[in-house]
């Protein structure tokens, strides 16, 4: 399940250098992401081809993987990467069509957010219930079954400006609600996170990189959030009296009060992430966990671009410029150590990705081993 994440860090890659989001553009940027996003379809559907072949032809792998205690998590990629897509329809695709797309749009969003409710409640039933799953062996991979709801909300920003005002408003209200369970969900998963890292220590190294999957919920959250509030048609439901371009201004002041409340959570979880991935740079062998160095980082660059934005500080907006081109720099080199690890049978192997369950060392607990061995040495 684990190998639809490349496919993540394409979307996000064509849809953090759309024009709309880009503060600096240049000539051919909108083509650069329409060539990225038809990438991106044909890597889903080969990959989703490939994934049922698999499980057509070699009978119960299918619930072996939906049932395994690691490999499950990462069954919520699928619906990830699909978010994305329609996400990226929104942006690339309405534009350039008829009416037939709004209508789509609006058709499969709604399938799309009755799928990833079912996926969030299923998929924590059975972490819940698995006996497998041990808090010392947490990282914050076990907070990806709740992404699917809680992109929604990033869902809804993307598409919710092309539709009809009666249409709209209820994309919004569903998109709010399911990007706050998702929200919320990922803080109470934190606390299991954090005590694990202060009673244990950091993960081990080859798990370091899916800390940076905790920047993504508050940096997605405030980025939905500001999107939603930016599409509301004030025109049409002006809840709060008087002028509807104040109902408009009301909004989008409290969501960017929001989105900067919670930045500062994602930047704290993205330099804990950096320091602690340094330290075992050396050590490190690549993994499809790697993908979380860019996915997670696209929301925290997006929602820094668009913090600049409603501030009209061109210094955070440069700041943002630069994100972007280090993340896309990231990106196409994780891209290459994907393919040559696929190539030297590295991952996408039995045994060598998610279905094998990966005891986390316990970092303190080995120091403070190998600090009573030093003192009995000496005492000896």
């Amino acid at each position: 399940m684990g190998l639809v994440h490349p496919t993540d860090g394409d979307w996000r890659t064509r849809l953090i250098v759309h024009p709309s989001i880009q503060p600096h553009t240049f000539t051919g940027l909108l083509t650069t992401g329409k060539l990225i996003f038809i990438l991106d379809l044909v890597l889903f559907t080969l990959i989703t081809g490939l994934m049922t072949y698999r499980f057509v032809n070699y009978p119960g792998t299918f619930k072996a993987s939906l049932t395994h205690p690691t490999e499950s998590l990462f069954a919520a990629t699928s619906l990830i990467a699909l978010a994305s897509i329609i996400a990226c329809i929104g942006k690339y695709g309405v534009p350039e069509c008829g009416p037939w797309l709004v209508t789509a749009f609006r058709v499969i969003f709604w399938i799309y957010y009755a799928a990833a409710w079912l996926s969030a409640i299923v998929a924590y039933v059975a972490l819940f219930t698995n006996p497998e799953l041990k808090i010392q062996d947490m990282t914050p991979g076990w907070d990806l079954p709740i992404f699917p709801i809680m992109l929604t909300g990033t869902v809804a920003s993307a598409g919710s400006a092309f539709q009809p005002p009666d249409q709209a408003v209820p994309m919004i209200v569903a998109g709010l609600i399911a990007q706050g369970l998702g929200f919320w969900v990922s803080i109470l998963m934190y606390a299991s996170y954090l005590r694990r890292m202060i009673q244990y220590g950091f993960p081990s190294p080859a798990s370091r990189p899916a800390m940076f999957i905790a920047v993504g919920p508050p940096s997605f959250t405030g980025l939905a959030i500001m999107g939603m509030a930016g599409n509301w048609p004030a025109e049409s439901y002006n809840y709060f009296g008087g002028d509807p371009a104040m109902t408009l201004t009301t909004l989008k002041v409290l969501a960017l009060v929001t989105a900067l409340f919670l930045y500062s959570l994602s930047f704290w979880f993205f330099s804990v992430g950096v320091v602690s991935t340094v330290k075992v740079a050396r050590e490190l062998k690549f993994k499809l966990n790697w993908n979380a160095f860019v996915f997670p980082n696209v929301g925290f660059t997006i929602v820094t671009i668009e913090i600049g934005k409603q501030l009209k500080s061109e210094g955070v907006k440069w700041v943002g410029s630069i994100m972007t081109i280090l993340l896309i720099a990231l990106y196409l080199f994780v891209q290459v150590m994907c393919v040559r690890a696929v190539w030297n049978r590295e991952v996408c192997f039995q045994g060598k990705d998610e279905d094998n369950y990966f005891t986390e060392r316990m970092m303190k607990k080995e120091k403070l081993g190998a600090v009573g061995a030093s003192g009995l040495e000496k005492e000896e």
